[in-house]
């Protein structure tokens, strides 16, 4: 028998085990149940001081925390609420605001409880973890979390406790027991928990404030609750927790730095404008736009962008929802139509006050506008301190302690495999493996 007959006998047996291999390859974690908190506003800093916070010293000390997250730009919290659910850039997701308007249909985005802020149009550019979860057949338990109420590619996940403003510290402790027993019990693979007075507070007071620093307190306090049923129900070694934030927070002196447009431009020449602050997104006439580029050019304290001059970096140009122009702040500034039409608060004595003293949305360069991300649980290794993240890196984590091949995304798997126990190489999605088995199978078709 010659060489070459024998090789092609010998080719089927070699084939389908290595088949067998590369269809199996992915997450090699033992998919056990995890809790994820995203904890609106926390700035990166927060927890510095973590000996003084009996709750996060301990999750840190039995766990990993990073030494901060870059957020997706613009530094909000939508974008980054989605970013940090599928892995994927602004650009790719497309939720690129949390104030949007779709030309096409005169559709508004609004941040909160707008009804057309349900519609499809917004949430379908990319799939969130809790969507392909649900498409495996595992459940997911959402408390509070912005759009977990919303039909997503046609799903939804098997328990949403709808988003209201400022879930209160009782919302908290209720979620963390009610997600704690479906955990446990088998009801859920995956329970996930907002939290958003450390954003709120942070924006009335300043980051640095007193009621920033209580509001911090007070969550450790949740987190000592936490360990103390994590220990009770007997899950230390069944149970994995993730907790990051959306973006981080800056200070802001608005009734000071004030960008107010309607001192540069007519503002019966704009069509639309969307937002005010950090970043703004402005629709000119088409007959004014020159105009309206060149005045705003001018601006100080402000950078204008036409859409193809936007920065490749900021992985933002290309959402569906970009405006023509977008202006961006300096850190510390606000823009805004004309500062008479800002609220008012009223200190103590009755007189006007400052109606915010945080914000945030700024260039993601900037580090006050960095988050948090701590990890804990049988998945994750011991008292690690690690190097800066980036937002679209956590979704590959989660898909690791799930045992769930992650989608195509934009995350990096060396900024984050050293986190966890057992990796031996990055997660990687079905699609990839498909292309490998297929062209495996066109080499060895040539071959015979």
């Amino acid at each position: 028998m010659s060489p070459p007959t024998q090789t092609r006998k010998r080719l089927p047996r070699l084939v389908l085990p290595l088949l067998l291999l590369l269809a199996g390859a992915g997450p090699c974690a033992a998919g056990r149940p995890l809790l994820v908190f995203l904890i609106d506003g926390f700035r990166y800093d927060y927890i510095d001081d973590v000996h003084a916070l009996a709750g996060f010293r301990e999750l840190v000390g039995s766990g990993v925390k990073v030494e901060h997250v870059t957020p997706d730009f613009p530094t909000l919290s939508y974008p980054n609420y989605y970013s940090l659910m599928t892995g994927r850039h602004c650009d790719a997701h497309q939720m690129t605001g949390n104030y949007m308007w779709d030309a096409a249909s005169e559709k508004e985005f609004l941040i909160g409880t707008n009804p057309n802020s349900r519609l499809p149009l917004w949430w379908d550019g990319s799939e969130p973890l809790w969507v392909t979860l649900e498409k495996l057949g595992k459940n997911v338990f959402m408390y509070y979390w912005p759009g977990c109420e919303v039909e997503i590619l046609g799903v939804r996940p098997s328990f949403c406790e709808e988003y209201i403003y400022n879930p209160s510290e009782e919302n908290l402790t209720d979620s963390i027991e009610n997600a704690l027993s479906v955990l446990r019990s088998g009801q859920a693979e995956m329970a996930a928990i907002y939290y958003e007075k450390i954003d709120v507070e942070g924006h009335h007071f300043g980051p640095d404030s007193e009621q920033v620093r209580t509001a911090v307190q007070q969550l450790d306090l949740a987190m000592l609750t936490l360990n103390s049923k994590i220990k009770e129900k007997n899950m230390v070694n069944q149970l994995n927790i993730v907790l990051f934030s959306d973006h981080g927070m800056t200070k802001i002196q608005w009734m000071e730095k004030v960008i107010e447009l309607d001192k540069f431009i007519n503002m019966s020449d704009i069509v639309k404008m969307m937002d005010r602050g950090a970043v703004v997104s402005m629709w000119p006439k088409d007959d004014k736009y020159q105009e309206v580029y060149a005045a705003l050019s001018q601006v100080p304290n402000m950078r204008v962008y036409a859409r193809q001059e936007i920065p490749e970096r900021f992985h933002y140009k290309g959402g569906k929802f970009v405006s023509p122009l977008t202006l961006v702040a300096e850190p510390g500034w606000f823009i805004t139509e004309n500062k008479a039409k800002l609220p008012f608060w009223k200190n103590n004595s009755g007189q006007p006050s400052s109606w915010q003293n945080g914000w945030h949305g700024y260039d993601n360069d900037f580090l006050d506008m960095k988050g948090f991300f701590l990890a804990t649980g049988p998945d994750f290794k011991h008292n690690v301190r690690g190097a800066p993240i980036r937002a679209v890196d956590i979704y590959n984590v989660m898909c690791w302690t799930l045992g769930v091949n992650p989608l195509p995304n934009n995350g990096s798997w060396s900024r984050v495999e050293y986190l966890l126990n057992g990796t031996d190489g990055p997660p990687q999605s079905t699609t990839l493996w498909i292309c490998c088995i297929c062209l495996l199978g066109i080499l060895l078709a040539q071959r015979d």
